[in-house]
């Protein structure tokens, strides 16, 4: 991918996070903020706001920061298990670890004296969006590509989430997991668009340098033969 491009992706997630953070931190945390709409206090609503876009936008450097970390880890893997299937097989092992141990582990920290069904479906929200968005990437790409985005979707997502996990205050937990899930799914899902944009720019950048070479080549030949 080429310098422009990359600063494209990386504006535009900064972008979406920041709209999402804005979004959803209103709603994740309306008791909090239903006041302001109560009274219609726009001065608030827009403090507001530009605060929770804030948030948003670190929400959203930290997204892009695992995603380009697990590309790395992504080819380290690859390199060291020789074989896409069996570097898919661990994922898929990961994958599953990780999402029993988001129910498991933080019922055991946090769950005394409740039941376990909202663990298990903050979980399954992680785990659909997860299913969604690699089921869109294989339809871009191939189906080698379902498991390393369903991992990047689950585990990464997690990874980035573990701040706000251990405090386990629910309005944070919903404010900081949908930017990160939208961020993630973008850049996942525009990732080899950009890519293909790139390859075209740098074909055509090399043909327009070749034709004023051929276009000289001929004049020369030409004045040669006079």
């Amino acid at each position: 991918m080429n310098s422009r491009n990359l600063v494209k992706l990386f504006l535009t997630t900064l972008l979406i996070g920041g709209v999402t953070g804005g979004v959803v931190g209103f709603l994740a945390r309306w008791s909090e903020f239903k006041p302001y709409f109560s009274s219609f206090e726009v001065s608030a609503i827009l403090s507001t706001f530009i605060w929770l876009f804030g948030v948003g936008l670190i929400f959203s450097v930290i997204s892009q920061a695992g995603f380009f970390a697990y590309l790395t880890i992504h080819r380290f893997g690859l390199g060291i298990f020789k074989s896409a299937s069996l570097w898919n097989a661990v994922q898929l092992v990961l994958i599953l670890f990780v999402v029993f141990d988001l129910v498991y582990l933080r019922y055991l920290s946090f769950g005394s004296g409740e039941g376990i069904s909202s663990y298990i479906v903050l979980a399954l929200v992680v785990l659909a969006a997860g299913l969604i968005t690699a089921y869109f990437k294989m339809k871009q790409t191939n189906k080698q590509s379902f498991i390393p985005a369903l991992f990047f979707m689950v585990v990464v997502t997690v990874l980035e989430w573990v701040p706000v996990l251990k405090t386990n205050d629910e309005g944070w937990l919903y404010f900081m997991l949908f930017p990160l899930l939208v961020c993630n799914a973008y850049q996942l899902l525009v990732l080899g668009k950009l890519i293909e944009i790139s390859q075209k720019e740098l074909a055509d950048r090399r043909e327009r340098k070749q034709t004023p070479a051929k276009g000289k080549m001929k004049a020369g030949q030409l004045g040669k033969g006079s």
